[in-house]
């Protein structure tokens, strides 16, 4: 494969290799927090829908993807509550929004002490924004 090839399936907007390659790195490496969620998403456990972890979109690796909701999860650390972080996040938002997807955060946090909680969002946005999606 050559490395600066684009991969030009639908659902990875333009990812390249290199992309590609991060994002096995990370999914062998996940977090604890990351580990939770996931365990609760795959096998298509939420309302049938298939969840990818680390998932390639554009430039960027979102820490778990719903293809059909056209949603972006991300996990966030105690890092990102520093300013410079939250700017970021906010500019990868943005940029995940101009392929349609949605973005929806959770800190370390919140995963550890409301799990249940944080599912039964990720499920709720999920079928809204599928529901929108298909009017």
């Amino acid at each position: 494969m050559k490395r600066n090839r684009v991969i030009d399936a639908e659902f990875f907007y333009g990812a390249t290799p290199e992309i590609f390659f991060r994002a096995a790195e990370l999914r062998r490496n996940m977090t604890d927090a990351e580990k939770l969620v996931w365990e609760r998403l795959r096998n298509k456990k939420i309302s049938g829908l298939t969840f990818r972890r680390q998932h390639p979109v554009n430039q960027f690796i979102a820490d778990f993807y719903c293809h059909k909701a056209r949603l972006v999860i991300e996990i966030d650390g105690s890092i990102h509550e520093i300013d410079g972080y939250k700017e970021k996040d906010m500019g990868r938002d943005d940029e995940f929004s101009k392929f349609g997807l949605a973005t929806i955060r959770f800190t370390n946090r919140e995963i550890f002490e409301k799990l249940d909680t944080v599912i039964s969002r990720i499920e709720t946005l999920c079928k809204s924004r599928i529901k929108d999606l298909s009017l």
